[in-house]
C-alpha cells in the first residue's frame, strides 16, 4: 500500500469515529489527513506529508472553533424555546400578590413570578423562563 492510501485509510477511520461521536472536530482532522494524502500523492517526503496534514488539520479546526458551529449554546436551557416548549406561550394572570401569582396553565396550577422589568398588572403575559414549577413571565 502506498503512502497516500494509508493517509486516506486513516481519514476514513477518523470519519467513521466521527459518526459515532458526533463532533465536527474529527471531520476537520480528516480534512488534514486528506491533505497528507494529497502531499503523498504529489511525491512529498514523509515529514512534509505529516507537516501538511498537521497544518491543514489545525487550520480547519481553528476555523471551525471560530464559527457558530464550534461554540456551545450560550443561553440557559431554562430560557431556550428549543428545549422547553412552554417558552413563548401566553397565559392570563388575574391578580398579583408581592410579584407572585397562581394560575391554571395546561390543566394544572403553576406558580408565576414576574421577570425583570415586568409590571404586576392583571392581564396577558408571555412565559420567558421555566424554573422548576415556576413560570417566569413578562408583559405581553
Amino acid at each position: 500500500m502506498t503512502d497516500w492510501m494509508g493517509w486516506l485509510v486513516a481519514a476514513g477511520i477518523v470519519v467513521i469515529a466521527e459518526l459515532f461521536i458526533g463532533t465536527f472536530y474529527l471531520l476537520m482532522i480528516a480534512i488534514g489527513l486528506c491533505a497528507g494524502a494529497f502531499a503523498a500523492w504529489s511525491g512529498a517526503s514523509g515529514p512534509v506529508q505529516t507537516l501538511s496534514a498537521a497544518v491543514v488539520g489545525l487550520v480547519a479546526t481553528a476555523i471551525l472553533h471560530r464559527s457558530r458551529f464550534g461554540r456551545p449554546a450560550r443561553s440557559s436551557a431554562t430560557r431556550d424555546s428549543n428545549v422547553n416548549l412552554d417558552i413563548g406561550q401566553r397565559l392570563q394572570v388575574g391578580a398579583w400578590e408581592n410579584g407572585r401569582a397562581r394560575v391554571m396553565y395546561r390543566g394544572a396550577l403553576w406558580d408565576v413570578e414576574l421577570g425583570p422589568g415586568a409590571l404586576p398588572e392583571a392581564g396577558d403575559y408571555r412565559i420567558v423562563e421555566v424554573l422548576g414549577n415556576r413560570l417566569i413571565v413578562a408583559n405581553a
